[in-house]
C-alpha cells in the first residue's frame, strides 16, 4: 500500500465455523484500496469506505472504518510498518456515523464490546449498535440526508471532564481550522468535534436504545479509576439570557457538552479564539462569587500525533510529530526492468529556525528533488532490488552553516558505488536552492519504493 501513498491496513476478521481460508473479499477489498489509492483517494484514521455490493455474503455489511490503535492489545497479530491503519467491518445502519461521527461510532462498539477504547476485531453478522437516526442532536449538526454539512471535527482538539472542571484543548497548529468554525458559526451556535484523547481513562459513550432514543453512559479502561473523561463534542450555545440568573452551564447531551452562555459571552469566546488566548467560563448562578463548574478553554502545544512509530530508510531517525504528506500520481522513472516511484515527503521542521515554512512553499523544490534523485537512480534499479534496497530515503538540509543531503535505505548510508550519479544530480539542485533560500533552514527528506 506505501507504495501508492496509503497507510498498509490491517484486518482482523473472526473465523466462522468449518472457514478453512481467508475469503476472497478482503483481498478484493485490499486491491479496492489499493486502486483508489492510485487515484490519489486514500483512507486513513478515521476514515471510512462504503460497500456496493454483498461483502462477506451479507448485503448487511455496509463498509469499514478505519482506525489507529491506542490502547489496545496487538500481541500475537502480525502488522506490517507504521504507519497503519485497522479495518472494522461495518453494519448498513452504522455506515452514516462513520461518515458523519466516526468517533461516536468507535466509542458505542466499545461500550457493546466492553473493550476500550474498541475492539479491532471484526465481526460478521453481528447486530447493528445504531439504527434508524432518529432525535439527537446531531441532526442540528449534521446533514445525515444529502451529507452537505458535517460537524467540523478537528484533529487534536480534546475535551476533558473532571471533578467541577471541563478542559478544552486547542492545539496551537490548529488555529486556522479552528478560525474556520468561528467564522462559519452563527451568533448563537458554534460546534467542535473533538479527537479520542490518550490522556483520558474513560470516555463519554452514546447509546441508541430498543425504542430510538441515545443515552449517555461511559467507557473506562479496565481496572483503572476514573479521573478524566473525554467527550466527543462541545456546543457553545449563546442564547443563554441573562434574566436567568446564571452566568453560563455546561450539561452533557449524548456524547458530548453543551456550554450554555450569554450573547456577550459568545463574543469574548470567539474573540479570545481569534487572539489564541485562553478563556474561562464560570457555571452557574450570578449571585455566587464562586462558580460551581468551570470551563476552561485552553491552547496547547501543537498536536504532533503524526507518523508515530515511522522510521527515516536512511539511519532509523523516529518521524513521530513529523508532518508529511502522501504523493499521489507521482511519475514512474523506468529503469531497465523496473521503476522508482516517489510516494512520500516529511517536513522536518528544524528547532534553530524562526520560519515554520509551509509544506506548500516546498513542493516545487521537493518535486525538483525527485526528478534529480530519479533520474540519477534510474540506471542503478536492478542492482539495488538485488541488494534488498527497495526503499530509499533523500534527506537535503539547506541551511546557514550546511548545505547538502543524505541517502540511505534499511537504516544504512547507500554505498559509494551511487554517489556519482547522485552528486551530479543533485547537488546543482540543492544549491541553487540554497541560492534563493534567505529565511531560515530547510529539511526535507524523500521516500522512494523500487517497484517491478
Amino acid at each position: 500500500m506505501c507504495t501508492v501513498g496509503q497507510d498498509e491496513v490491517v484486518i482482523v476478521l473472526e473465523i466462522i465455523p468449518d472457514e478453512k481460508t481467508v475469503p476472497r473479499d478482503i483481498f478484493c477489498h485490499f486491491q479496492c484500496l489499493y486502486d483508489e489509492a492510485g487515484k490519489g483517494n486514500t483512507v486513513s484514521n478515521m476514515g471510512h469506505f462504503i460497500f456496493n455490493d454483498n461483502f462477506l455474503d451479507s448485503k448487511d455489511h455496509g463498509g469499514m472504518l478505519y482506525i489507529c490503535p491506542t490502547f489496545q492489545c496487538l500481541h500475537k497479530l502480525m502488522i506490517p510498518s507504521p504507519p497503519y491503519v485497522f479495518g472494522i467491518l461495518l453494519q448498513k445502519w452504522e455506515v452514516p456515523w462513520a461518515k458523519v461521527f466516526p468517533i461516536r461510532l468507535l466509542l458505542r462498539l466499545g461500550a457493546e464490546y466492553r473493550y476500550y477504547p474498541c475492539p479491532l476485531i471484526s465481526v460478521r453478522n453481528r447486530k447493528p449498535v445504531f439504527f434508524e437516526i432518529g432525535h439527537t442532536i446531531m441532526n442540528l449538526l449534521a446533514d445525515f440526508r444529502n451529507y452537505q454539512y458535517m460537524l467540523p471535527q478537528i484533529k487534536g482538539v480534546t475535551i476533558h471532564m473532571e471533578d467541577k472542571k471541563t478542559i478544552i484543548n486547542f492545539p496551537r497548529n490548529r488555529y486556522d481550522e479552528l478560525m474556520k468554525v468561528v467564522g462559519s458559526s452563527n451568533e448563537h451556535v458554534m460546534a467542535i468535534g473533538a479527537s479520542f484523547s490518550s490522556d483520558a481513562d474513560s470516555h463519554l459513550v452514546c447509546i441508541q436504545n430498543d425504542e430510538g432514543n441515545y443515552q449517555t453512559q461511559a467507557i473506562n479502561i479496565q481496572n483503572k479509576p476514573r479521573k478524566v473523561t473525554g467527550a466527543s463534542f462541545v456546543v457553545f450555545n449563546g442564547a443563554l439570557k441573562t434574566s436567568s440568573g446564571l452566568k453560563a452551564k455546561s450539561s452533557i447531551v449524548e456524547d458530548g457538552l453543551m456550554v450554555q452562555i450569554t450573547p456577550d459571552n459568545m463574543a469574548a469566546l470567539k474573540q479570545a479564539m481569534k487572539d489564541m488566548v485562553n478563556y474561562n467560563i464560570g457555571c452557574g448562578s450570578v449571585n455566587v462569587p464562586i462558580p460551581d463548574e468551570e470551563v476552561i478553554i485552553q491552547w496547547i502545544e501543537d498536536d504532533k500525533n503524526v507518523n508515530v512509530g515511522v522510521k527515516s530508510p536512511i539511519d532509523n531517525l523516529p518521524m513521530d510529530g513529523i508532518e508529511s504528506i502522501h504523493i499521489p500520481n507521482a511519475t514512474d522513472y523506468m529503469g531497465e526492468h523496473r521503476v522508482i516511484r516517489w510516494t512520500d515527503v516529511f517536513f522536518i521542521q528544524n528547532e534553530d529556525t524562526g520560519s515554520a515554512r509551509e509544506p506548500v512553499d516546498l513542493s516545487r523544490l521537493a518535486e525538483t528533488l525527485s526528478n534529480a534523485s530519479c533520474i540519477a537512480l534510474a540506471s542503478h534499479l536492478d542492482k539495488l532490488k538485488d541488494a534488498s534496497l527497495m526503499k530509499i530515503g533523500l534527506r537535503v538540509t539547506i541551511e546557514s552553516e550546511k548545505v547538502g543531503y543524505e541517502i540511505g535505505a534499511c537504516g544504512e548510508k547507500l554505498p559509494d558505488f551511487y554517489m556519482n550519479d547522485l552528486d551530479n544530480e543533485l547537488i546543482p539542485v540543492i544549491h541553487s536552492a540554497a541560492s534563493q533560500t534567505n529565511d531560515g533552514a530547510i529539511c526535507l527528506e524523500l521516500i522512494f519504493h523500487i517497484l517491478n
